[in-house]
Formats: C-alpha cells, sequence, structure tokens
C-alpha cells in the first residue's frame, strides 16, 4: 500500500496492554464522517481522552501515549489548573461509566507554536498522577520520526466533536478519512501548508469543532499508531474540503526528550 512504517512504541510503557492494541476492537462499518457520524464500539479507541472543564465542558480532544502523558493541540490553550483529563469515557450522557478524572501537573507546549500559521500545534500534559491502564484505557503506539505516511491509504479519527446538526453528541464517533497528498491538500489551502502537518478527509468526512486535539490513527498490522492531532480546517467543517492534523513524526523527537526529562 505504499505505507512505510519502522514503528516502536515508547519503550518505557510499562502496561500489561501494550501500546495501540485495544482490548476491545474497534469496529469500523464504513466511510462515515463525524459530521452525521458513526457511533464508536465502547472502550475501543482506548486511548481517546477528553479535555474537560470544571463545569463537565468538553473542549477538546487528547491521546494516552504513556501512563502519565496525554498529546493534543496547543490551539486547545490547556489550562493546568481549571482543567481536566478525562480517560474511559465513551458515553458523555452517562454518569455509570468507569471513568478516570486526572489532574494535570503540567501542559507543556512546542517551542515554535505559531498561533498565527497553526505550525506546529502540540502540546503535552503531564499528568499529576498515572493513568490506570485496564481494558478501556491504554496507550496507542507513536511513529518513529522517520516513517513515512503516503496518501491513499485511510485512517480513522475519533472524538465528540460537532455533528451536521451542529451539535456535539454524546457517544464517542469515529470516522474513516483518507490521507490527502501535500500537492493535493496545497490545492485547497495554498502555502499555509507546511511539512509539520498533514492532510486528511475531504471524501464527504470531516472532523470539526471540539474534536481539537484528538488523535488521527492508522493501523499496521495489529497496532494504531499515531500519525496526527487535530488541528484546523474550514470554520464550517465542509466534508468535501481536506482538514489538517499536526503531523506527529515530525514531533517524535521532541515528544521523547519531553517526557523523559519531565518525569
Amino acid at each position: 500500500m505504499g505505507f512505510l512504517w519502522f514503528v516502536s512504541c515508547l519503550a518505557f510503557i510499562s502496561a500489561a496492554y501494550g501500546c495501540g492494541v485495544p482490548a476491545i476492537r474497534p469496529v469500523i462499518s464504513g466511510y462515515n464522517k463525524i459530521v452525521n457520524g458513526e457511533n464508536a464500539i465502547s472502550g475501543s479507541w482506548p486511548w481517546q481522552a477528553s479535555l474537560q472543564d470544571r463545569t463537565g465542558f468538553h473542549f477538546c480532544g487528547g491521546s494516552l501515549i504513556h501512563q502519565y502523558w496525554v498529546v493534543t493541540a496547543a490551539h486547545c490553550n490547556v489550562n493546568p489548573y481549571s482543567h481536566f483529563v478525562i480517560l474511559g469515557e465513551y458515553d458523555r450522557s452517562s454518569n455509570a461509566e468507569p471513568v478516570q478524572v486526572l489532574n494535570i501537573a503540567r501542559a507543556i507546549t512546542h517551542p515554535y507554536w505559531n498561533p498565527q500559521t497553526m505550525n506546529n500545534d502540540i502540546t503535552l500534559l503531564r499528568l499529576a498522577s498515572p493513568a490506570q491502564i485496564n481494558s478501556r484505557v491504554s496507550p496507542v503506539c507513536l511513529p518513529n520520526s522517520n516513517d513515512v505516511i503516503t496518501s491513499a491509504i485511510t485512517c480513522i479519527t475519533t472524538g465528540w466533536g460537532k455533528t451536521a446538526t451542529a451539535t456535539s453528541p454524546g457517544k464517542l464517533q469515529q470516522v474513516a478519512v483518507p490521507i490527502v497528498s501535500v500537492a493535493q491538500c496545497q490545492a485547497y489551502w495554498g502555502s499555509q501548508i507546511t511539512s509539520a502537518m498533514i492532510c486528511a478527509g475531504g471524501a464527504s468526512a470531516s472532523s470539526c469543532q471540539g474534536d481539537s486535539g484528538g488523535p488521527l490513527v492508522c493501523q499496521k498490522g495489529d497496532p494504531w499508531y499515531l500519525i496526527g492531532i487535530v488541528s484546523w480546517g474550514t470554520r464550517d467543517c465542509n466534508v468535501r474540503t481536506p482538514a489538517m492534523y499536526t503531523r506527529v513524526t515530525m514531533f517524535r523527537s521532541w515528544i521523547d526528550q519531553t517526557v523523559a526529562y519531565g518525569q
């Protein structure tokens, strides 16, 4: 498929479930969109995080990459003093789920984050206490910095972002989106596209407001790998226009260094 991976999980993840292999397997029925989306299987995306304020309002997504670390988008503007990471959530309208509500010790934004251009849109959240790894909460694998991700493959993005009715769904939504080449993406967005971005969607599928910071994952063999972070797109979440994701391969070294020094 022209999909070259030389991948490894973070070596310091000591979890019985490993990285990128959900204990509850996802079921993806088709190429639906989060806008008019498809419910995920409860617990099937165990790295999915919900970032919430003190009122329980969900404002962004994130991905668990280590018991102590969640990655999200810089533009989510996470405040460790007033925001929380929620893991193990599926139905936000239910109070019966065994969710983990975790305090944030530090929010570390990439030093070259540019809110004007949306370049380098990535923040690491250091949790104040470790996530409890179980069948519903486990980390996603990270790609290596030299991995090549070509167009014409299909990946999955998940979140509780707005739907076609401009409302936020209760249950976690999933959508299959094709990776779009840089040339195709520049046809829509021109010089706004940088090497720190990856383009996906535009084929009747889109992420939307509230999905920001959440995962774009691709499967190779059994594990899933985090290749993108929901970053930006059209204001109306146009399903015919590709959306932009932070290209995780560009930041693997920075992630490793930040995690190593931030323990």
